[in-house]
Parts: structure tokens; C-alpha cells; sequence
């Protein structure tokens, strides 16, 4: 699964950007995230939200679905002041790259990384299935491997995913191009604003989606459309750690 035109180190071997996956007590994708990034050219060690500095050379973060201290008061709410994440807070700051997955997204709203807030479904039920996504921006680190208008198969699973802004930002988010990824027509499972499964920060270096990409970039788990994501972030990491060389 790893692009053959990617960057080389200097025994011919494509160059494996480094991407800690932080763990909070709760997160459960940690490996599933772990495996996919491996399986698409990265290394991908997992991080304890107790380690106050990311590991040297990082090249993007990634935060993790699960249940982050049991989603009490709100989802995120409490992983946010975790000691890693003042790490991940400085390193967004600095334009490193990173993406949210689920409750990874929730923490990265709660953090203020992140535009909007994520509420109870709008059935007030959990839902785990497929859901058609549209990628509204394919010029993003994250989407790269996308064309725009493409559609997606990624499942879902999460009890809190109804993204929400008022009308104001709703409107100047998509002005700017900050809602990356869409769900189709019809397919909202959530209740989300303006169908939005996705947002990017201002700077486009932070990213969060409800979907799951780690739960399909295998043939066996029914789709590969994730590996458009996450090979979409080893892409610009690579790059990004070729450019600091």
C-alpha cells in the first residue's frame, strides 16, 4: 500500500515518517490506527497521555477513537488537559500535522484546536454502520489522495458525533474551505450541521473526522476508502519530515 513515488532515503527505501498515536485511558482504536499507519508507511509508536514531549522527529499525531475517561462530563472534555496534549497543542501550533478520529475529534474541539462541538446523535442512540462520505477538498493534507467530489465508504461508531456550529461559522467554514469531508446525500447518521463529517482548522494542519479510516484499509473489512485518508497523512508527513532534512 505504499506509494511507489514516495520519498526515498538513501538505501532506495521509501523514508517511514514517524506518527505517535496518543492513548488516553479509554481509547480503544489505538491499535487499529497503529496497524493502518504501519500497514501504509509509517511508524506509528503508541504515546501515554502521561508523557509530557512527543518523540523526537515527529511528523504527525494522531488521536484515537474510544472512550477517553469514560466520556464523563463530556466527550473530550477531560483527555484535553492531558499532559500530552500541551505536546500536541505546541506542535499544531507550529503547523505540525494532526488528525483526530472520533473521540480524537472530540478532544481536538474541546482542546480549541478544532472549530464547532460535538453533541449527542440527534436518535439520541448509538449508531455503527458504513456511511457514504463525499470529500469535499482534496487539496488537504489529509485528503490528497481523494478527488474532489469523491465518494467514500468509512463506518462509523459513536454515540456523540452531531457536529455543531451556528449559522455564522457554518457559513464561513465552508467559505474557507475548512469542511473537508462531507456525508453524502442522505446519510447523515448523526444529526450533524450542513451534513459534516469533517473540519480542518484555519491553517489546514488539523483535522477531525467522525468516521473511522483505520477500520477500512483492508479488502476484508468491506472497504479501503480509509487508506485514502491515512495514506493521505503519511503522504504529507513524509514530505513534511523531507523538508526539515
Amino acid at each position: 500500500m505504499i506509494d511507489g513515488n514516495a520519498e526515498q532515503d538513501a538505501t532506495g527505501h521509501a523514508v517511514r515518517p514517524l506518527i505517535p498515536v496518543v492513548v488516553f485511558p479509554g481509547s480503544n482504536d489505538d491499535r487499529d490506527a497503529q496497524l493502518a499507519l504501519e500497514s501504509l508507511g509509517a511508524d506509528a509508536p503508541r504515546v501515554w497521555h502521561t508523557d509530557e514531549d512527543l518523540p523526537a522527529e515527529t511528523a504527525a499525531v494522531v488521536l484515537p477513537g474510544g472512550f477517553s475517561y469514560g466520556d464523563y462530563l463530556r466527550c473530550g472534555a477531560i483527555a484535553r488537559f492531558s499532559p500530552v496534549m500541551r505536546a500536541v497543542s505546541a506542535f499544531a501550533d507550529g503547523g505540525g500535522l494532526v488528525l483526530g478520529i472520533c473521540n480524537g475529534f472530540q478532544v481536538l474541539t474541546e482542546a480549541g484546536l478544532l472549530p464547532g462541538a460535538l453533541r449527542p446523535n440527534a436518535s439520541l442512540s448509538f449508531v455503527c454502520r458504513d456511511v457514504a462520505l463525499e470529500a469535499v477538498d482534496a487539496a488537504s493534507p489529509f485528503t490528497s489522495r481523494c478527488t474532489e467530489g469523491q465518494t467514500l465508504t468509512i463506518p462509523v461508531k459513536h454515540g456523540d458525533g452531531c457536529w455543531f456550529a451556528d449559522d455564522d461559522l457554518l457559513a464561513e467554514l465552508e467559505a474557507a474551505g475548512q469542511t473537508g469531508l462531507r456525508y453524502a446525500s442522505g446519510a447523515n447518521p448523526n444529526g450533524s450541521v450542513g451534513d459534516v463529517a469533517g473540519v480542518l482548522n484555519a491553517a489546514g494542519n488539523v483535522f477531525g473526522l467522525m468516521p473511522h479510516p483505520e477500520h477500512a484499509v483492508d479488502p476484508l473489512l468491506g472497504s479501503v476508502d480509509g487508506a485514502l485518508i491515512l495514506g493521505s497523512l503519511v503522504d504529507a508527513a513524509r514530505l513534511s519530515l523531507a523538508a526539515s532534512v
